[in-house]
């Protein structure tokens, strides 16, 4: 054995018996204060989808397909950022996020044409691939003990919900006072905020020797050629399907479907008296449920089975929208609904990627996960998009939504066949 590969072998040695390090490290606030401010802009655009139709005049499908190519190039750009995270170094692909989001974000706030709105939200989707969950997750789980590594992804998680809590409400009071475009250059300066947390995206590599040495070709074709990755591929495009159509087109959806606010009950009490307001309120309860949910997750995913919690919350929230969209919609059954899909809305993430983490190793996790998410974007383009083309069809959300519970219940059962054994645990079985 050479001097270097000695070294490397006592190095992890010593990191292992130090590994009884605290949950809450500088990369695990770093990492979440990142996805909490990425968090919070992106979930603010469907606030924007009646205020710029409506100066325009565009038609619902117009912003809506700008929002959903955003989804896609979220997609498209994860696995890409994922390597060069893990090629040429996460925190450079974390800058890049944050330079090309805020340039996507100031350019969009200068156009005033549906095609420069669904152009340049490409720039802003890879931006948010910078920013979002596949880099940063990626680093958190390779800086995390075992014993930590669900829950911290679950607390990373959870910083994007704590981020949708202020989103939507923060850009709704913003456009009391500025116009829309004002507010988008307002959140390109917040979004470059991150770069001072990126300095302390370093942390000690929990991963062993071996994992970090496999070359990503040999992982990605032994993940190719498992059918559990195909399975998990699949069961996240209902996820993204459903969180990317909710956040687009729910606060839309409440202010034009919802019953009247009692003006002498509680919600007009909290100064919640409009129905666009309640909508905007939604998208933050179900964000602060959100929070729970995920660390909650997080939590359960060291004790039982990943794949089964999985099915669970696709389930739940199949089960959730079907009562939801056949019971009269009034403020409080959207509140209730909020606070349930709130508690199964990102639940799903710390799963899915501690699972991939789990069967396939760290090295790489950045890459796998990225790709994995490429399904969810998909899903979520779809959401997007065919949320406003087939509201501009049939003047309501009724089919859209219908489709939703049936991709969810689609996911809930394709997660049961997995096999959550470590790959490498299988080869040395079948040797």
């Amino acid at each position: 054995m050479g001097i270097v590969a000695r070294y490397r072998d006592s190095t992890y040695r010593r990191l292992m018996e130090k590994s009884k390090i605290p949950l809450f490290t500088p990369v695990l606030v770093a990492g979440s204060l990142i996805i909490l401010v990425s968090f919070a802009i992106r979930a603010s655009f469907g606030v924007f989808q009646i205020p710029i139709a409506e100066e325009f005049g565009w038609l619902r499908v117009e912003f809506s397909l700008a929002i959903a190519i955003q989804n896609l190039a979220w997609g498209v750009g994860q696995p890409i950022f994922g390597a060069i995270g893990e090629k040429l170094g996460d925190r450079l692909a974390i800058v890049l996020g944050a330079i090309i989001y805020a340039a996507g974000l100031v350019l969009s706030g200068f156009a005033v044409t549906p095609e420069a709105h669904q152009f340049y939200e490409i720039l802003i989707g890879f931006g948010v691939a910078g920013t979002g969950f596949g880099v940063v997750l990626s680093v958190v789980g390779r800086a995390s003990s075992d014993e930590n590594r669900s829950l911290s992804l679950g607390i990373a998680t959870a910083a994007g919900s704590a981020g949708q809590v202020f989103g939507a409400p923060v850009a709704q009071w913003m456009l009391g006072f500025m116009t829309w475009q004002l507010v988008f250059i307002a959140f390109a300066f917040l979004v470059l905020t991150v770069l001072f947390a990126v300095p302390f995206m370093r942390g000690p590599q929990m991963a062993s020797r071996q994992l970090l040495e496999e070359s990503l070709r040999h992982i990605l074709k032994q993940a190719w050629r498992d059918p559990s990755y195909t399975l998990i591929f699949v069961g996240f495009f209902s996820c993204g399907y459903q969180i990317a159509f909710l956040t687009a087109h729910f606060p839309a959806f409440v202010t034009e479907m919802c019953g009247a606010i009692d003006p002498s009950g509680t919600l007009a009490s909290l100064g919640i008296t409009t129905t666009s307001s309640l909508g905007a309120i939604a998208i933050a309860l179900v964000g602060l449920a959100n929070i729970a949910g995920t660390v909650a997750a997080g939590w359960l995913g060291k004790y039982y089975q990943k794949k089964y919690l999985l099915a669970l919350i696709y389930a739940g929230r199949t089960v959730a929208a079907a009562i939801f969209i056949v019971l009269p919609i009034t403020p409080s059954s959207v509140i209730v609904f909020s606070l349930v899909m709130g508690l199964l809305w990102l639940a799903t993430i710390p799963l899915t990627s501690g699972l991939i983490a789990y069967i396939y190793g760290l090295r790489y996790m950045g890459t796998l996960y990225g790709i994995i998410f490429l399904s969810h974007q998909i899903g979520g383009f779809i959401g997007v998009w065919l949320g406003g083309e087939l509201y501009d069809m049939y003047g309501n959300y009724t089919v859209v939504w219908w489709i939703g519970v049936a991709v969810g219940a689609l996911s809930a059962v394709v997660h049961l066949p997995v096999n959550e054994k470590p790959i490498s645990a299988r080869r040395k079985a079948a040797a």
